[in-house]
């Protein structure tokens, strides 16, 4: 494959990897590479070549409890306190919100997610209950009569995570959904600089293709060579290097790997450049932040720094969703009119410890590791919902949550265990917010949503949601099934929850 004509199959940690395989993988692939190129010419009516749209995936690491990040406030909520025991949230605590529609059932966030409450009551949130992996629609009958497949390893954190990243469970892995959306439309964005699909969290499912391959950047920016900067001995280290890799190679691997670092050195350089213009001169290594310091956008736009609300915060996650709005501010020097993001924070395998203890040294399920965990995920979406506002890029950038599943309903004592269905935050300016979407579980053990130790068994699917999700994007409906295979088993492939 032609790298210098197709610049935005480049990757960093996996260029090894891609060029080892690529003399094997050539004939395999033509027929593939061949049907992308003539289902692109499709997929791009309609679609004006000018926008731009980005899909940024969070991935909850370890299987988020999300029946305390959206909580039943009215008749229902006897039995969630009933049966949470020490992890229910104090219904005065709920922090109610006010959903367009519905059954007149009333929810609200835990307490630790005051910025999701304003962004649900600005319609710029949107959530999506009971959602989980299925091979084909589920029920409780079919679940336990075993007449209907389930998804292979359930309750496994490996095996669900690689499930909901690729939306085939049925399948040996070998692509993420993500990355086969990347395929499909990578060709619409020729002067791409860098991958369609980029990660700031490291190796990930979701955005291997077939043929695009992930990018990986650090929170800090693109990963150089050490010593490699811009004082005389680093650039005069540079250029030895970028010497030793132009000598001709009679061994046709060797020269292909050199070749494959040095483009890996030049677009790293070129992404770096690129995104100087957007770093806090106040802050460059996100720990001493100034209220009222200036973020100087490379468009001349400015970002405030004031903490949450209105800033991005010094956790793992805010870092991550920075650098994603630092990218795609320098998405015209770039090149980039499709953009696909992957971020990730652990923690959220909470079998103990999942609360903790208030100011007065009595337990208290409004604190601990849970709340820290939806604190940090609430003030990271906000801080990067309001990046996108000030770069005029609210309608063309979509954020979404997705866990390895979700977990019981029922207390352990100290936390809770594996579940299955699980509830799923999506953001952005082309969300039809203030809305809930989906079936929310009915709260008894045993009763039709449970399997019968209160894991849920989803109403909607992975497949359902990450659809909706690639329809916004640019996937034509009529090559969804290229992406979902599974996606005709579903009564839903377009669940409404986008613009």
């Amino acid at each position: 494959m032609d790298y210098e004509k197709h610049p935005q199959l480049r990757t960093r940690r996996d260029f090894f990897r891609q060029a080892a395989c690529a003399a094997l993988g050539t004939v395999a692939l033509t027929s593939t590479i061949r049907d992308l190129r003539i289902m692109n010419a499709a997929l791009a009516q309609g679609t004006p070549l000018n926008d731009y749209k980005a899909l940024v995936c969070i991935f909850l690491n370890g299987g988020n409890d999300s029946n305390n990040l959206i909580i039943p406030r009215g008749a229902e909520y006897g039995n969630y306190n009933a049966i949470r025991q020490n992890l229910a949230i104090p219904q005065g605590a709920i922090l109610p919100i006010s959903a367009i529609g519905g059954d007149g059932r009333l929810f609200g966030f835990h307490p630790s997610c005051v910025e999701l409450q304003t962004l649900f009551g600005e319609g710029k949130l949107a959530s999506l209950f009971n959602v989980g992996t299925l091979v084909q629609p589920m029920t409780r009958a079919g679940y336990y009569a075993n007449t209907i497949p389930k998804p292979p390893q359930l309750f496994s954190h490996s095996d669900q995570l690689t499930q909901w990243q690729t939306s085939i469970p049925d399948q040996p892995p070998k692509s993420g959904w993500g990355g086969r959306c990347a395929d499909l439309l990578f060709a619409q964005q020729p002067d791409a600089q860098i991958s369609l699909c980029t990660s700031v969290a490291g190796s990930n499912t979701f955005e291997v293709g077939n043929v695009v391959q992930q990018y990986h950047v650090s929170t800090s920016g693109a990963v150089v060579l050490t010593g490699t900067g811009s004082s005389t001995s680093e650039t005069a280290r540079k250029k030895a290097i970028k010497d030793v890799l132009a000598v001709p190679h009679p061994n046709l691997q060797r020269q292909a790997y050199a070749g494959v670092v040095d483009r890996a050195i030049a677009t790293g350089e070129l992404l770096n450049n690129n995104i100087a213009a957007t770093l806090d001169p106040t802050d460059a290594s996100y720990t001493n932040q100034v209220p009222g310091a200036p973020w100087r956008w490379n468009t001349g736009l400015t970002g405030i720094y004031t903490g949450a609300p209105g800033g991005f915060p010094n956790t793992s996650l805010s870092r991550q969703l920075k650098m994603v709005a630092r990218l795609i501010a320098a998405r015209g020097a770039l090149g980039m009119k499709r953009q696909i993001f992957f971020c990730s924070v652990g923690g959220y395998d909470t079998h103990t410890a999942q609360t903790g203890v208030n100011a007065l040294g009595n337990p208290d399920p409004t604190v601990g590791s849970h709340a820290n965990l939806l604190n940090e995920l609430s003030e990271g979406m906000f801080a990067f919902q309001r990046s996108m506002e000030q770069l005029n890029l609210s309608d063309g950038v979509t954020t979404f949550t997705a866990s390895d599943f979700g977990r019981t309903f029922p207390t352990n004592g100290q936390g809770s265990d594996h579940g299955w269905g699980t509830h799923q935050l999506i953001m952005g300016g082309a969300v039809r917010g203030q809305r809930n979407y989906g079936q929310f579980p009915i709260h008894t053990i045993g009763g039709p949503d449970d399997t019968s130790t209160g894991r849920w068994i989803p109403r909607t699917s992975v497949d359902e949601y990450s659809a909706t999700l690639a329809k916004w994007f640019g996937i034509s409906p009529t090559y969804l099934s290229t992406v979902f295979p599974n996606i005709g088993r579903f009564q839903n492939p377009d669940l409404g929850f986008m613009k």
